[in-house]
């Protein structure tokens, strides 16, 4: 699968395709948006929300949350905001998420199915608790909200930021507004 994409981008460069999509890397509207990795929203969401290239800095990752104060998703943020002048924050997270109901518990079963050790299990417990670490969420409005939440409280977050929370529908792109 690399090989062939590695062909089709020569070919893309080549070409010069990329013509279409050149931007300055800062967002164009000031704002970011933390969503979901699921693939369903690759094309959906920026076409649903009207954005092209440039527009904004989208940050995906498993279930769009954010698992501590001081994650990746975070540092993500606060670059976007301190160095991007990024104004506005969209979390949006969305209908039919793999993330919701996700068990640590079925994860651990399919780590040691492909042959993850007991003992690296124990080794990577002792800088996180796996359960929490590998278990979703169970209401996806509650999660936006905490999302949100985090977001808002957090010590290193401007108070002038607005942040809002949204659920995407994976199949129609219709945004609905988590208050």
């Amino acid at each position: 699968m690399i090989d062939q994409i590695l062909s089709y981008n020569q070919r893309f460069v080549a070409e010069k395709s990329y013509e279409p999509f050149v931007t300055s890397g800062q967002p164009d509207m000031k704002l970011a948006i933390v969503s979901c990795m699921d693939t369903r929203l690759t094309q959906l969401l920026p076409n649903a929300l009207g954005l092209k290239n440039g527009d904004a800095k989208i940050i995906k990752v498993a279930g769009g949350t954010i698992l501590t104060p001081y994650d990746s998703v975070i540092r993500s943020l606060l670059v976007a905001i301190y160095e991007l002048d990024c104004r506005e924050i969209m979390v949006i997270h969305h209908s039919g998420c793999g993330a919701c109901n996700m068990e640590a518990n079925h994860f651990l079963h399919l780590m040691r199915e492909r042959g993850i050790t007991d003992e690296a299990i124990r080794e990577a417990e002792q800088h996180v608790d796996l359960h929490e670490y590998l278990d979703g969420f169970h209401d996806t409005e509650a999660s936006v909200r905490r999302t949100v939440k985090a977001i808002e409280q957090h010590p290193l977050t401007p108070k002038d930021i607005i942040v809002r929370g949204f659920i995407i529908d994976s199949h129609t792109g219709k945004l609905t507004v988590v208050s």
